[in-house]
């Protein structure tokens, strides 16, 4: 976050008591926070959620209620904040992936991405969610869905960014 001396020149005030006005009125409406030193920083997404523990997937077994901690889903889903954006899927190519038309996938802007990632990426001009494999002749894009065949480039093949996460809502 910029401190603020910076803010006065990017907002063209002349004192950091206007400043002050507006960090105030910023953080009243909950845009900004401060940490332990006064550092304005960003608010999580989603705030602090509790961790109960593991619930059985397979044949029931008694559980206990019990808070093992709290997690930032912000801090556990997000490495980088200004290279991840959430993405709306549509189609159905990547539904042996478990991505399903109408989810969201939460995805990062990076150069380190590696064979094997789901990927969005740019092929001969047109944009896809894809595996990204490698063979002889180069990279190539291959759908999660058998009744898709694979995507090879003709003139080009970038990759923008990397799937981290699949989010689906249940309930409205």
């Amino acid at each position: 976050m910029p401190t603020y001396t910076e803010m006065t020149k990017l907002f063209g005030f002349k004192s950091k008591n206007a400043v002050a006005k507006v960090v105030e009125k910023l953080i009243e409406a909950g845009a900004v926070t401060k940490d332990h030193l006064g550092r304005l920083t960003a608010p999580t997404l989603f705030g602090e959620v509790k961790m109960l523990g593991l619930v059985e997937a397979g044949i029931p077994m008694p559980a206990e209620e019990m808070v093992f901690d709290t997690t930032s889903l912000d801090e556990w889903l997000v490495r980088d904040r200004e290279d991840t954006f959430i993405l709306r899927v549509k189609g159905d190519s990547m539904i042996e992936a478990g991505i399903f038309e109408g989810d969201f996938v939460l995805v990062e802007r990076t150069d380190k991405w590696k064979v094997g990632d789901i990927v969005v990426a740019d092929v001969d001009g047109s944009w896809t969610l894809k595996y990204l494999r490698e063979n002889a002749e180069g990279y190539y894009l291959e759908p999660g869905n058998k009744k898709y065949k694979n995507i090879y480039p003709q003139e080009s093949l970038n990759v923008a960014a990397v799937v981290l996460s699949v989010i689906r809502k249940y309930k409205k």
